[in-house]
């Protein structure tokens, strides 16, 4: 058996978890299904105009600006800039009007009139200490409360004041306007779950208070590919071995090694070990429970988006959905089965913060349909309508499309399962136990075999987190045998 670590996968969380064991002198060897690295954060040439490229999956990064393990290996060393906008996202709505959400707090308290106090009341404790927000809410749930100090009190209260309030029928109570619900209810949308729920409001305020911090919601200069080869190169530079075009269906896909770290969906693991698990775990990950899903468009654009109000084309993202009535009664459908008449869209166009994105004129849009789990449908007439709504003339500025519907998503990375691109339905449960249901939420029931991936806490997102977790495990394990 080797002295090493095997991690299977590649993406942020496989990565981190390589990076970890590297850097810790121990040899760890990642496998890669596809032909390029690093999952849902790769930046790829899709043949749509010469020179344009475009984000695979995920686009924008409030999570790396903010992530203790991106912080500690200063991304600026590896060669990342985290460009930031000014304006972070922006809820466009009938009548000409639009919420935008500045990263300067005080901006956005201004623009919202006589909600704007409600917002400040709701939002500026967790976004002046969003380090601190961020370091309870994405720990690994194994030193809370043990780690939280009196002065994190109020914090904490604050949090989860607000989220029994923004994730019960309680939500309209505290703004007077339409503007300032809808531009939350956006933030909410990216938990692809019914609104209200607490599990989307959960994700709302943590996303709306990363947006006020100096990091905002960033884009990697050049795409989220820049991501991945800063963390590759670490991982050279410190020993560690990346193998892409090696699928792992069986055991014996698997060389030797001490352990195994799967940056994978839960049933990956099953499939691979078979009788090693005990039977009930092999049960719980065979039928791990997948969320709803997401339909991504890829366009590209002869100029900006004509947005009817100006400063939502300022914004590093746009969630594209109307009112909070519209938005809830779109996410309701999803969840029920049903593609939505109007469908929640996110829309990120790179170049508003990247002017190096733009080549010969012509510009990458990235965008998501949230749509039914294994949904076939092609969204991109849904998508282009969606967005003319609020942006007049934009079918006019569309130059080429192409569109990959949900259950075509896992064809170029296998853990967007029937379109799933948060590792599983966000519930309580799965947030606190892991897919096996075990106190450790990245056991497996198998010896030194571990789960990293977004399925296991604290959940999706590019932020690295849960490999690094993992990977801290397998250390101290590995530690104890060579003791």
């Amino acid at each position: 058996m080797s002295d090493g670590v095997v991690v299977v996968g590649s993406g942020p969380n496989g990565l981190a978890a390589a990076v970890t064991f590297a850097r810790a002198g121990v040899p760890v060897t990642v496998l890669e299904e596809q032909g390029t690295a690093g999952g849902g954060a790769r930046t790829l040439d899709l043949g749509l105009a010469p020179g344009v490229v475009h984000d695979i999956c995920s686009a924008v990064h409030p999570m790396a600006a903010a992530s203790p393990f991106f912080r500690g290996l200063d991304l600026a060393s590896l060669g990342v800039e985290l460009l930031t906008p000014d304006v972070s996202y922006a809820q466009p709505l009938p009548g000409g009007r639009a919420g935008i959400a500045h990263r300067s707090l005080s901006a956005t308290v201004a623009c919202l009139g006589a909600d704007g106090p409600a917002w400040e009341r709701l939002l500026g404790e967790l976004a002046r200490r969003w380090d601190r927000l961020v370091e309870l809410g994405l720990g690994d749930l194994q030193r809370v409360p043990g780690d939280v100090h009196p002065r994190d009190l109020p914090l904490l209260t604050r949090l989860a004041l607000g989220v029994l309030e923004q994730g019960t029928p309680a939500w309209g109570a505290r703004f007077r306007g339409d503007v300032a619900p809808a531009l939350l209810s956006g933030v909410a949308t990216h938990a692809i779950a019914p609104l209200p729920s607490v599990p989307a409001a959960a994700v709302a305020l943590v996303l709306a208070a990363l947006a006020h911090s100096p990091g905002g919601w960033a884009v990697p200069r050049g795409g989220s590919g820049a991501l991945t080869e800063a963390l590759i190169r670490d991982l050279e530079r410190h020993g560690g071995t990346l193998v892409t075009g090696h699928p792992v269906r069986t055991r014996a896909d698997l060389p030797p090694a001490r352990a195994y770290v799967f940056a994978t969906p839960p049933g990956v693991v099953a499939q691979v070990l078979g009788d090693e698990l005990p039977a009930r775990v092999r049960r719980r990950l065979m039928g791990f429970r997948h969320g709803n899903a997401a339909a991504k468009v890829d366009l590209v654009l002869s100029g900006p988006i004509p947005w009817t109000v100006p400063d939502v084309g300022r914004a590093g993202t746009v969630h594209v959905g109307g009112t909070r009535a519209e938005t809830a009664t779109a996410e309701r459908d999803v969840a029920a089965g049903r593609h939505a008449a109007r469908p929640v869209c996110l829309v990120s166009d790179p170049a508003v913060s990247d002017p190096g994105r733009e080549v010969g004129g012509l510009r990458p849009l990235w965008a998501y349909a949230h749509v039914p789990a294994g949904s076939d449908v092609d969204v991109t007439e849904a998508v282009i309508r969606q967005i003319e709504r609020f942006a007049p003339g934009f079918r006019d500025v569309v130059v080429a499309a192409r569109c990959v519907p949900a259950a075509r998503m896992s064809g170029h990375n296998a853990a967007l399962v029937d379109g799933d691109i948060l590792g599983g339905a966000l519930t309580i449960p799965r947030l606190l136990s892991g897919p096996a249901r075990y106190r450790d939420p990245y056991a497996t029931g198998a010896p030194n075999v571990l789960l990293c991936s977004s399925s296991t806490p604290p959940g999706p997102g590019v932020h690295g987190l849960g490999g690094l977790y993992a990977a801290r495990r397998v250390l101290r394990l590995l530690g104890a045998d060579a003791g």
